[in-house]
């Protein structure tokens, strides 16, 4: 799988990620496949995994799994509350889960995004967070996002890209190239909506030659094809699915022409 440098952190990531929206916040019963699904992840040469303390138990099960493997992993948690007292709390437990250290903390939906770039910076200070980082998946608040990217004060962005969510290219992903952050991009399957009616068959063939086998993977090139991006996350349950997502971070990388034409296939 291909490394880029993740901006101007220090940071080298494989381009493709694994996300734990849903499909690791599971009860008891659950827990052995999530851990099957992070092993077959780091087998396949994910090292970027990403959670969130809205993501119910997702935290747990993602430290623990990760516990054999943290030398190699690099953890992209976030802070979400408006009060200070709650977010020391989330990040506590964050930090507790994952050994004591975060290499990528971000500030939710930049919720309090000023008060939490203060406790974060502080952590950094100690040398327990590498990169602070700000989130937000809606274009309604992408003006304020920029505003968090110009402080100077953090060193990666996480935001939504894929064929019909492509508001970032206008404003954010310039920014970010010229600031030198690192951009990790959620939603590559549009929540899952991208995957729900897919093209013929018939249609992949022209991509084929880019090492592409599935719709999945052709998305996930898509996006990993404008070099201004440095690593996706996608989600799933499955373990086979890690191997297929991250088969996807090997170039050759789609040219414009390829881009459009799976620009018009989804659009």
């Amino acid at each position: 799988m291909e490394l880029r440098d993740f901006g101007k952190t220090g940071l080298r990531v494989p381009v493709v990620g694994l996300g734990s929206w849903r499909t690791l916040d599971v009860g008891r019963e659950g827990e052995a496949q999530a851990m099957r699904v992070v092993s077959a992840a780091h087998a396949a040469g994910v090292r970027v995994y990403d959670s969130s303390p809205m993501y119910g138990r997702s935290e747990t099960i993602l430290g623990r799994a990760l516990e054999p493997l943290r030398r190699d992993a690099i953890v992209a948690t976030k802070v979400w509350s408006s009060s200070s007292r709650q977010a020391q709390q989330q990040i506590d437990f964050s930090l507790a889960c994952f050994g004591g250290r975060v290499e990528i903390f971000q500030i939710h939906n930049l919720l309090a995004w000023r008060e939490r770039l203060e406790s974060l910076k502080r952590l950094k200070a100690e040398g327990r967070v590498k990169v602070i980082g700000a989130t937000h998946y809606s274009p309604g608040a992408f003006g304020e996002l920029e505003q968090v990217m110009k402080t100077g004060e953090i060193g990666a962005v996480q935001i939504p890209l894929n064929p019909r969510e492509r508001d970032v290219e206008r404003r954010i992903l310039p920014l970010a190239a010229d600031l030198g952050l690192g951009v990790i991009v959620m939603r590559p399957f549009g929540e899952g909506a991208l995957l729900q009616r897919l093209p013929p068959e018939t249609a992949l063939q022209p991509l084929r030659r880019f090492g592409v086998e599935t719709w999945a993977q052709v998305l996930l090139k898509w996006i990993l094809s404008d070099t201004r991006t440095h690593v996706t996350i996608p989600a799933t349950s499955r373990p086979e699915r890690t191997l297929e997502n991250a088969a996807a971070g090997q170039p050759p990388w789609f040219g414009t022409e390829e881009r459009r034409y799976v620009e018009k296939l989804f659009g």
